[in-house]
């Protein structure tokens, strides 16, 4: 069958103006590697920026074309680059469609021999062709029978169709993003928004529920990434989610020896096509609950190896608090306290031995395990909650001298115990460590308030923290304190180099400066206008006038008019041209 007249006309028609300037960039390139018929069917492959070209597919009849797609995410308004591409190929160069037999006309030339051969050669090459071929001659030698034997993959009650659709939109959206011009990569978040979905099944014990979400988020991906990884888009994020759910997932659902191939043979697919690791779930599926390292572990019986017999992996930690996870919504409280003392879970150890009221218990094992501020501050607020505040505060005050990443947050949550228990030295001790690590105005006057006739020593080494730390984003809280204290010179060192972007904070200096050091207020705010002015940027020259105001003011307090209304007589010579600005000077008696 010869295919039907392809005119510009016609794809221009179909595609819009963007998708037509770059389908025919890539015809132009040569990216469509070849097109092929057989019969009333032609299929192109059209090379992108990934390893693996896109495929189009045109189907025609008599009357012209049927159907037209592509692998591609593309989903809106028209054709696509890569249908474009084609079209064009078929429209400007016919001549180099190659022509092919149909399948039917390959399977004739065939005898039943040779039919065999060809498909046991194929499932040599193609080993998990053997599991279709198994399936369709079920259908097509016993169809009634098939469909009373064949059980579905695990017992769910949900539909997994609509998240493929979800998971597909969100992919076809990014793409659309990618091809506004959008930099922003909306996946991550779209997409664990619905992975969160398949953990909230697992947390109500509903895992084989989880695991049709999950096959249908996973699978869908891997067959459309390549569409939103041509334009950057990374996958490393949402693997890890996935490892994670798809771990809770299994080890909340009861599966049969089959169930586990079967997703065992998906996970490996999956990571060859996606380049992905999904170690942490393919361990999870080995071991299972059965493990017998984690069955005498949770039988009380604990070792140096934990709950492994070979050499511990990377994600030992991501196994055992998802583990624990499970433990706890299944109130296993013991076996929780065992795998989590097993597994180094320190933090999960101690703050599970407060929460079932065993305070002692977990103050005594604190002393030889709690190694970081984490720990500490979990634990605490644990023993505050049973209402062992006295407790809560000693180990409290024990993590202000441990490593860790929560000094201010535990620093400000210890002082506040220490108030509610009448114990102001250890309130001061704890927000002054606070302080040391994040310096505020209002934890400042905090400890004025709690050192009392103490407090003038004890500003001294405030001071002296202020003045040494290099924080950023403290700026504002340094500016507030020193001109508190009546230390201008202090604050000007802070906001002297800061960028015009903390203009409300100069400004704020400027004005308390301008009768103790007008000189300073005069030379920062010429330099900053003047930056502005000299780059003729007509947007930004109301801050350059706001500048000239400050510095306006300092020569009048210093009693040096004749110096202004000289130099703003030299900024008018310089700048006469800008109307814009002569006219704001004008408007903002500049006098």
């Amino acid at each position: 069958m010869s295919i039907p007249q392809i005119s510009e006309f016609t794809i221009r028609r179909h595609a819009n103006a963007k998708s037509f300037q770059r389908g025919e960039a890539y015809y132009e390139a040569g990216a469509v590697n070849a097109v092929t018929q057989r019969g009333d069917l032609l299929q192109a492959d059209v090379a992108g920026t990934q390893a693996r070209p896109y495929h189009v597919n045109l189907s025609f009849d008599s009357s012209g074309l049927t159907s037209v797609n592509c692998t591609c995410a593309y989903d809106f308004d028209g054709w696509c680059k890569h249908i474009v591409a084609t079209m064009l190929v078929c429209a400007r160069n016919p001549e180099n469609i190659e022509q092919r037999p149909t399948l039917e006309q390959l399977l004739n030339r065939l005898d039943y021999i040779q039919t065999q051969r060809l498909l046991q050669e194929l499932v040599k090459e193609y080993p998990p062709l053997i599991e279709e071929i198994d399936r369709h001659v079920g259908w097509m030698t016993n169809p009634a029978a098939q469909q009373k034997t064949t059980k579905p993959l695990l017992h769910i009650t949900i539909d997994p169709a609509p998240f493929r659709r979800q998971v597909r939109q969100i992919l076809r959206d990014t793409v659309r993003y990618f091809e506004e011009g959008c930099e922003e990569d909306p996946i991550a978040d779209e997409l664990l928004s619905v992975v969160q979905t398949a953990v909230d099944f697992c947390e109500r014990g509903e895992g084989e529920n989880a695991i049709a979400i999950l096959e249908a988020i996973t699978s869908t991906c891997v067959e459309n990434w390549d569409d939103v990884a041509e334009y950057g888009a990374e996958n490393d994020e949402i693997v890890e989610e996935l490892n994670n759910a798809w771990c809770e997932a299994i080890l909340c659902a009861e599966l049969t020896p089959e169930e586990k191939v079967d997703i065992q043979i998906n996970l490996e697919a999956w990571q060859d096509e996606w380049n992905a690791d999904f170690g942490l779930v393919m361990e999870a599926l080995r071991q299972g609950w059965d493990y017998p390292p984690l069955v005498q572990v949770l039988q009380g019986n604990i070792t140096e190896r934990g709950a492994w017999e070979e050499d511990v992996p990377d994600y030992a930690d991501d196994l055992a608090l998802i583990r624990l996870k499970i433990l706890e919504g299944q109130e296993r409280y013991q076996e929780y306290l065992y795998l989590a003392e097993a597994e180094g879970q320190t933090q999960q150890y101690l703050t599970m031995l407060g929460r079932l009221g065993r305070v002692e218990e977990a103050i005594d094992a604190a002393q030889t395990q709690m190694n970081s501020m984490e720990e500490a501050f979990s634990l605490a607020k644990t023993l505050s909650e049973q209402g062992a505040l006295q407790q809560a505060l000693n180990i409290a005050q024990s993590g202000l001298n441990l490593p860790g990443n929560c000094q201010y947050e535990l620093g400000i949550w210890t002082s506040d115990l220490a108030v509610e228990l009448g114990n102001s030295e250890a309130a001061l001790l704890a927000i002054k460590a606070a302080f040391q690590v994040k310096p505020s105005f209002v934890d400042y006057q905090k400890l004025a308030e709690l050192a009392g006739e103490n407090w003038e020593t004890v500003k001294i080494d405030l001071l002296k923290i202020i003045r040494t730390y290099g924080g950023w984003g403290t700026e504002s809280a340094k500016v507030d304190i020193f001109l508190h204290e009546g230390l201008i010179d202090d604050a000007i060192a802070i906001v002297s180099e800061l960028s015009s972007y903390y203009s409300e904070l100069i400004h704020r200096v400027m004005d308390v400066a301008i009768s103790h050091n007008p000189g300073w207020v005069i030379a920062n705010a010429r330099r900053r206008a003047e930056k502005i002015m000299d780059a003729g940027k007509a947007e930004d020259y109301y801050y350059a006038v706001e500048w000239l105001k400050k510095a306006r003011n300092a020569y009048l307090e210093s009693g040096k008019k004749a110096d202004w209304l000289s130099y703003r007589e030299s900024l008018i010579q310089t700048h006469a041209r800008k109307r814009k600005l002569m006219g704001m000077f004008k408007q903002s008696d500049m006098d």
